[in-house]
């Protein structure tokens, strides 16, 4: 039962009041000394630092922390925040860090060091962690907001682009995630190591040349393409028999500009919308190449409609809508290369200005490019046999190809070209064979008329 005798005298609750006052009166004063004596010695950034920790360790404070998510795609496209923010946070390694990835390509000078997949990694001193779904968070304190939005991630890209510059190795990308270290989502990749270059590639000089000055022309006219409101894209058609060096040539433009390539096989594809979401999901400073275009798939024509449901409902324009339709600026400095061995059977469509905006006719050897491939296979600029040689490539159809497999045949200069300038009279000799034969039927065939 409660006592009246039990409740503590005024005079102990008000001594009690005061000594309570005083104390706290007492600590606040050191408080403010501290914080004084902080400000003077101590630099604000390190003092945000500090108090960050305790706010680490004591619980922050209710709505005091915003978090940014960074997810690896947005909707169809990569998200380029993301790519940025794993290339950038691989230069800031913490020693918290506890697992490593090492590797070097071949054509690599350096050692590749990156973080595992899944382990925490550093971001502006905050803990940012790649989850299942593969996204990156950056925490920090909402009165930061806008420096980070402003400052700090503009600044990530920037780094990262510099970081892949300077590291930069050409991929080759093609339909399947078989290489998670470069997973671009359907797309799976490895390091593109062909050795083919603009001064290695046999074929004429004049076009090698105005082919060059195109590519150079293309890649500096960002700011000419916006004002003109096309799209920042090239179109080229590689057209010409079996042999002529049409991939070669592909990889000379992908070595020469620095660019990743994607091999698109349209043999693979169901429809219209998968491959939107392919092409969309194409890397920026790209070349998609679709190879043997007449070919490769039947494409079906703007009225196409029914059929088997099982077969392929991939259109001409559907992939025309991408050439040059409204999917078309979904990216930037990309190129598209076609290539065909019989340009007279592809659609007039796909030849337009606009659409393949080079056509580029890879034909059979010529003098010149004979000599670039003897420069090439023999080390040498001419030899007693060059006139001959030179003069029967003239008069026969030979594919660079051709010409290349003869020169690799011995070690020994004289036995090779003596040997190519036996094939070449002997193909010579088969040429004119072919067309005796052909005469033939064709007057056999008048007599029979």
């Amino acid at each position: 039962m409660f006592s009246v005798t039990s409740m503590p005298s005024t005079t102990s609750v008000l001594s009690t009041y005061t000594t309570f006052a005083a104390g706290a009166m007492l600590l606040r004063t050191v408080i403010n000394e501290v914080q004084t004596i902080t400000s003077q010695f101590i630099p604000q950034k390190l003092q945000d630092k500090i108090l960050a920790t305790i706010g680490g360790l004591l619980g922050n404070l209710p709505n005091s922390q915003m978090t940014l998510i960074i997810d690896e795609r947005s909707g169809l496209s990569v998200n380029e925040i993301y790519q940025a923010s794993e290339i950038y946070l691989s230069t800031r390694i913490a020693p918290s860090i506890e697992q490593l990835k090492v590797s070097k390509a071949p054509s690599q000078n350096n050692f590749s060091v990156t973080i595992n997949r899944g382990k925490s990694l550093s971001m502006n001193s905050k803990e940012s962690k790649v989850s299942e779904h593969r996204s990156i968070q950056l925490s920090f304190h909402k009165t930061y907001r806008e420096k980070v939005l402003s400052t700090y991630l503009p600044y990530v890209v920037d780094r990262s682009n510099a970081i892949q510059e300077e590291r930069k190795v050409v991929k080759l990308h093609a339909l399947g995630n078989f290489n998670e270290e470069y997973n671009a989502g359907p797309w799976g990749s490895v390091i593109f190591d062909h050795p083919s270059t603009f001064d290695t590639l046999a074929m004429d000089p004049k076009l090698k040349e105005e082919l060059i000055d195109d590519l150079d022309r293309f890649v500096r006219r960002k700011e000419f393409y916006g004002r003109v409101g096309k799209a920042w894209k090239r179109g080229y058609l590689l057209y010409g028999p079996p042999g002529t060096g049409k991939s070669s040539l592909i990889a000379a433009m992908a070595n020469y500009l620095k660019f990743d390539i994607y091999d698109l096989e349209l043999t693979h594809l169901r429809s219209n919308s998968e491959l939107r979401r392919l092409l969309v999901s194409t890397a920026n400073r790209s070349i998609l190449v679709i190879e043997d275009i007449d070919c490769s798939i039947e494409l079906k024509d703007r009225e196409f409609g029914g059929g088997n449901p099982n077969d392929s409902q991939l259109t001409l324009s559907g992939l025309l809508n991408f050439i040059d339709g409204l999917w078309s600026s979904c990216g930037d400095e990309r190129i598209i290369v076609f290539t065909t061995n019989y340009k007279d059977k592809l659609d007039p469509a796909l030849l337009r200005p606009g659409r393949m905006d080079m056509h580029v006719h890879m034909s059979y050897c010529t003098p010149g490019g004979f000599k670039i491939l003897a420069s090439n296979y023999l080390g040498i600029k001419t030899h007693r046999f060059f006139d001959k040689i030179e003069a029967s490539i003239r008069e026969v159809e030979v594919t660079p190809a051709e010409i290349a497999e003869e020169l690799m045949k011995s070690e020994d200069t004289d036995m090779v070209l003596g040997g190519l300038v036996a094939f070449l009279k002997n193909k010579k000799q088969m040429d004119c064979n072919a067309g005796v034969n052909v005469e033939e039927t064709k007057e056999v065939n008048e007599q029979e008329k």
